[in-house]
Parts: C-alpha cells; structure tokens; sequence
C-alpha cells in the first residue's frame, strides 16, 4: 500500500511510504529535507515494522520547531497505518 502525506513545519515538503500488509516498512521517501539524513533515515526504516518507527520517531523537534522530518515521516506512518 502507497500512501502520500504533505509535510507540515518542515523543509521537506512530501513523504511517501510503502507498507505491507503486516506493517513492515517497504519503501519510504522524503522530498526536501537534508538529502542525505533522510536518504539514511529511510534505508533504516526499510524493514522496521511501522508501529516501531512511529514509536521511535514520533514528537522528535528540530531546533526550536514543534516537528521535524521524522516526527512528519512518523505521521506518514500513522495515517497510512489507519487506511489499511
């Protein structure tokens, strides 16, 4: 399943994820964004179940902002997690 979420508070602006239908993190990409941090990011949550990066993720800040690209990709996670 394919789920498009537009970034909110952010430099990156999209995140895109791919889950199976157990939950496990196929694909994710962020457009925006320090390109290599979330090119990492993204090569580690390949594999994770969702519910485990969300837990890790979720409410992370960056700087004085109240999100950052992972709190955004967390939230990607969530929702799409709800449409399955």
């Amino acid at each position: 399943m394919e789920y498009i979420r537009r970034n909110q508070g952010t430099c990156s602006v999209q995140t895109r994820v791919e889950l199976d239908p157990d939950h496990t993190i196929r694909k994710v990409e962020v457009l925006g964004g320090c390109n290599g941090n979330l090119k990492g990011i993204c090569q580690l949550l390949a594999g994770m179940k969702a519910e485990d990066a969300i837990a890790r993720m979720a409410g992370t800040t960056c700087g004085s902002k109240p999100t950052s690209c992972p709190d955004q990709i967390s939230k990607a996670l969530q929702e799409a997690l709800e449409r399955l």
